[in-house]
């Protein structure tokens, strides 16, 4: 089975076993001694590194907008997303976000050390007057915050 691996399976040590794919983000958030000497001994055993395809990145953006997830994630865990569904390939991630996202698209997930997410879907809310938008940020009616809700 064909593995994505975020940064967190840097840090844990996860067992590889078959072809492993990451992101060039992915790598540059590897500061830690441990974790950049997992990458290397990956990367000697076959670990390949690749900027995902726009059209994915595109679908992803469109399934995280859907799951109420946009605000979220960010450009290393939109690759992450977008790469795995290229390769029709396992994501290995602790980000329940990542998890969420890959499971509306049909990707399957594998938890490193936290149990496996539940698809959720969010509403964002005016914490002042109570109205729902898109998207978090400020009510552009009262000009309170607007804070993510599970929907």
């Amino acid at each position: 089975m064909t593995l994505v691996l975020d940064a967190s399976a840097f840090f844990a040590d996860v067992p590889v076993d078959g072809p492993a794919w990451t992101t060039p983000s992915v790598v540059d958030e590897l500061v830690d001694f441990h974790a950049k000497c997992r990458f290397t001994a990956l990367s000697a055993a076959g670990l390949s590194v690749r900027e995902p395809r726009r059209e994915d990145l595109l679908q992803v953006d469109e399934a995280a907008r859907q799951t109420g997830d946009a605000g979220v994630l960010s450009v290393t865990d939109r690759e992450i997303l977008a790469l795995a569904l290229e390769l029709g390939a396992v994501i290995v991630t602790d980000d329940f976000a990542v998890q969420n996202v890959a499971h509306h698209l049909g990707i399957e997930t594998r938890s490193i050390l936290q149990r496996p997410a539940r698809p959720v879907r969010w509403r964002y809310r005016c914490t002042g007057c109570g109205r729902y938008w898109r998207e978090p940020g400020d009510c552009p009616v009262c000009g309170a915050p607007i804070k993510r809700k599970l929907k």
